[in-house]
């Protein structure tokens, strides 16, 4: 990755919300949600305008509000002009970070007339298999969900906690696509007693990742426990200084830029993992294509792919247009230079 080019000029910052609303509720293990309210923030030199789009993290109550606030916060250092390593000493890991430090990587792609891709040392982009995720619902609900998802390659489920109820939702998917790959998705659900019930389905079924399946602050639960399938963390590291707290307990690092605060840093992340031996997966909280554009630099790197973000909004006129025959493809054309 090439170092971030300081931005000498005063910029002009500004930031709005956007309500996000889902197609259809989306429930998952202790939430319901209806929309993912993001952060659109600008930033300006006068003749060029970056953009980056954040929705926070819910879990750590990093909501709108809190990243307008944020935003605020820095709004005179920001303004005065500031670069992605800069910004990255600022503000912490987060939605309000992860907003500015993608404005300011189109600001510099667009001022260099370079592609954002380019400047971040990633090949050109192809298009990648993603995962398109379904709820955690009844067994009923999650094939009308199915039948209504573009072509798939791969599909991600989200548990609730229940084996017996988790295992009936697992079946009614893998009978409906013996083929696919097929992952799942905890969110905390589950503790260390479970594990071992959890797994043994989920091999009996061929899926091929668990996702996050104890509680954020209880990874101990896994020492000495070895899984026959990869673990995800997603919850457990949320930026470049978690790694090293659970590389041992975890195989794969999902890395969200809104998580992390960036794109920089998540390319930090993914390079770091790469080096301890873990692979690596790039996933999303919702948001529309302006988020997954991102994010899609970022998935040239990664080994799993979970950007299905924009299919699920209500209103992403650019979002249909990603997905074919089960990946995605962004354009670099739609965010920074093309």
């Amino acid at each position: 990755m090439k170092t971030a080019q300081t931005l000498v000029h005063p910029l002009t910052l500004t930031h709005f919300r956007d309500a996000m609303v889902f197609r259809e509720p989306f429930r998952i293990s202790g939430y319901l949600f209806e929309s993912m309210p993001a952060v659109i923030a600008t930033l300006s030199d006068g003749a060029l305008t970056g953009r980056g789009e954040a929705a926070g993290v819910y879990y750590l109550d990093d909501d709108s509000a809190h990243m307008e606030a944020e935003i605020e916060r820095c709004r005179t250092a920001i303004e005065a002009g500031i670069d992605r390593e800069a910004l990255r000493a600022l503000l912490p890991p987060g939605g309000a970070r992860n907003a500015l430090d993608c404005a300011l990587w189109e600001l510099e792609s667009l001022r260099a007339g370079v592609p954002v891709w380019q400047l971040a040392g990633v090949g050109r982009p192809k298009p990648l298999v993603t995962t398109f995720t379904l709820p955690a619902d009844e067994p009923a609900e999650i094939l009308r969900r199915l039948a209504g998802l573009p072509a798939v390659k791969a599909i991600k489920l989200k548990l609730e906690g229940d084996l017996a109820a988790d295992a009936e939702r697992v079946r009614a998917v893998r009978d409906a696509l013996p083929h696919v790959w097929l992952g799942v998705d905890a969110n905390q659900g589950y503790g260390g007693d479970d594990l071992d019930g959890l797994v043994a389905m989920l091999v009996d079924q061929r899926v091929a990742l668990l996702e996050q399946p104890i509680r954020r602050g209880d990874e101990a639960l896994l020492d000495g426990w070895h899984s026959p399938i990869p673990v995800a963390a997603d919850e457990s590291v949320l930026d470049l200084a978690e790694i090293d707290l659970h590389r041992h307990r975890f195989q794969v690092i999902n890395i969200k830029l809104d998580k992390c605060g960036g794109l920089t840093e998540a390319l930090m992340m993914a390079d770091h993992a790469r080096r301890l031996g873990l692979k690596v997966m790039v996933g999303n909280m919702a948001g529309a294509t302006l988020s997954a554009a991102p994010a899609f630099v970022l998935a040239q790197l990664c080994d799993i792919v979970d950007l299905d973000g924009p299919w699920f909004l209500a209103d992403d006129p650019l979002a249909a247009a990603l997905y074919r025959d089960g990946e995605i493809m962004v354009p670099a054309a739609l965010w920074g230079a093309g």
